[in-house]
């Protein structure tokens, strides 16, 4: 895959600047369209939105000019996060649907291509692989209207933290639109060569992410993903093996960059933007070097 093939997509706590997930805000100070203008001066041809984020944005621009503001600077694909909780039942799951009708409206409103979810970081019980493949297959049935594809993102920190346990959850519901986030942080993390990448036939492989890390994490995984992601090249995680076993696969989408670091979310917008661009493009150009 060419190097000017390449397209990058800033997610959204790469720019979002001094927010992390479940901080008490997770709306960023930087204003939305400032955001996208330093991503796409960066070169960035995507942008990643949180809809908490997205609904204070709304309410600054409206949804119109938003979409006119993504058009305008060229970023062809946007992804939204983070449902969780789609195949409990009770309480979490009418939350969980009232979010599903707001993400998939907002997605349908920005013509945005992926939503990612995800499963609880709190539950502790084995996966219910039948169940969550059958709720899989009705999310992504209703996200179909929308015109997205519902992309999940397996956690080690979660009860679905292997490749074969949320590729079973996707086969299962078999759903043209569903399929895998595989980002290099969760495989690594989770114990995992990229050689299992292989298992993942292309049609699963919805969305992409990469980043960087240390090669021994913190103790809790939750707090190592959250604060102490490092830009692509800068860790232990051989980001051109990850990006080579990925080509390998097939996949010639775009590709999202997540940092997730507390020294880096301080910087400011336009460094933050340019250095993670950077940084990543530099990591295909690794792959003709091998």
């Amino acid at each position: 895959m060419r190097e000017q093939d390449i397209e990058l997509v800033a997610s959204y706590f790469t720019i979002s600047g001094d927010v992390y997930p479940s901080a008490p805000s997770e709306v960023s100070p930087h204003a939305l369209q400032n955001r996208i203008e330093a991503a796409a001066r960066a070169g960035y041809k995507g942008i990643g939105l949180l809809l908490q984020d997205l609904q204070a944005a709304k309410n600054q621009y409206g949804m119109s000019s938003i979409r006119y503001m993504l058009d305008e600077h060229g970023m062809k694909h946007i992804h939204l996060e983070f449902l969780v909780d789609w195949y409990l039942g009770g309480k979490e799951r009418v939350a969980s649907d009232k979010y599903r009708h707001e993400i998939l409206t907002a997605a349908q409103a920005l013509g945005a291509e992926t939503v990612k979810v995800g499963p609880s970081i709190q539950e502790t019980r084995q996966a219910d692989v039948p169940r969550m493949a059958d709720a899989f297959a009705g999310l992504c049935q209703d996200a179909a209207p929308y015109g997205v594809n519902i992309a999940f993102e397996f956690l080690p920190f979660s009860n679905v933290s292997q490749i074969d346990t949320a590729l079973a959850i996707v086969e299962g519901a078999n759903q043209p639109n569903g399929g895998l986030l595989l980002d290099i942080w969760h495989i690594k993390r989770g114990g995992m060569g990229f050689e299992e990448i292989r298992k993942v036939p292309l049609r699963f492989i919805k969305a992409v992410e990469v980043n960087d890390a240390s090669s021994k994490p913190l103790p809790s995984l939750f707090e190592d993903s959250t604060h102490h992601r490092r830009l692509c090249g800068e860790g232990d995680l051989d980001v051109p093996a990850f990006l080579q076993a990925i080509q390998e696969a097939g996949y010639r989408g775009p590709y999202g960059v997540e940092v997730l670091s507390r020294e880096f979310r301080q910087r400011p917008l336009e460094e933050m933007a340019r250095e993670s661009y950077d940084t990543t493009m530099q990591q295909f150009v690794k792959i003709t070097e091998r």
